[in-house]
């Protein structure tokens, strides 16, 4: 029997917390091991747990959910720890933020019951959380508002293909998905996929979106 997914709970307030807890639970494959109130506690929490997926609150007194994201997501002894950006918003300017700092990708907190026991499976599994439609919004918004130009010279290393597949990544297409989408095997696609995380020196699926709106190759409005 697969051991359950052992989450982390990050959140200012108590009542979010525990419901989520409650929500979680109710799922015997899910277990929570830890809860924390603030950014400094949930890196101390998560050091100490080692969980399979932090839900982190992104707006909290104190040090930020972001810095938590960023700390937890470059220490080499929590590289397991998969982190989600909690937000109220779909169009919270953070979550670009969240993404480059580390976060898997963002979850709603008024996400139905079974989206959110589903998201932490899947997050847990290693696979990025990131909704077309959110995704484009966020880093529409984020990319819009930068300020200078992009730089294209990061993609240089990649094959016309490989270019191919980012762009579809970008705008939060699964990997069946684009192996439709570009006449692939699913497989093939999985192969692109790990090309682009080892060439681009990418986290994870969640920070490739970030590379292609970044270097320019996917655009706001796309």
């Amino acid at each position: 029997m697969n051991a359950a997914v052992r989450v982390l709970i990050v959140d200012d307030q108590e009542l979010v917390r525990a419901g989520l807890r409650a929500l979680l639970e109710r799922d015997t494959g899910l277990t929570v091991v830890g809860e924390a109130a603030d950014g400094a506690a949930a890196v101390a929490v998560a050091a100490a747990e080692r969980p399979d997926v932090v839900l982190m609150d992104l707006h909290m007194p104190g040090a930020s959910g972001i810095d938590a994201i960023r700390r937890i997501t470059a220490d080499p002894d929590m590289a397991a720890v998969r982190v989600v950006a909690l937000t109220t918003y779909g169009t919270d300017e953070h979550l670009f933020a969240a993404i480059r700092a580390g976060a898997a990708g963002f979850l709603l907190k008024d996400s139905r019951p079974d989206d959110l026991r589903g998201a932490v499976r899947l997050v847990a599994a290693g696979e990025a959380l990131l909704s077309p439609a959110v995704t484009r919004r966020v880093m529409d918004a984020a990319v819009g508002a930068a300020p200078g130009g992009v730089d294209t010279n990061r993609l240089a290393v990649l094959s016309d293909r490989e270019r191919d597949v980012l762009a579809e990544i970008a705008v939060g297409l699964s990997n069946l998905e684009i192996a439709g989408k570009l006449h692939l095997s699913h497989a093939t696609v999985r192969t692109y996929v790990s090309r682009l995380l080892t060439k681009l020196g990418a986290r994870d699926r969640a920070q490739l979106v970030v590379v292609a709106y970044e270097t320019g190759l996917v655009r706001p409005g796309r």
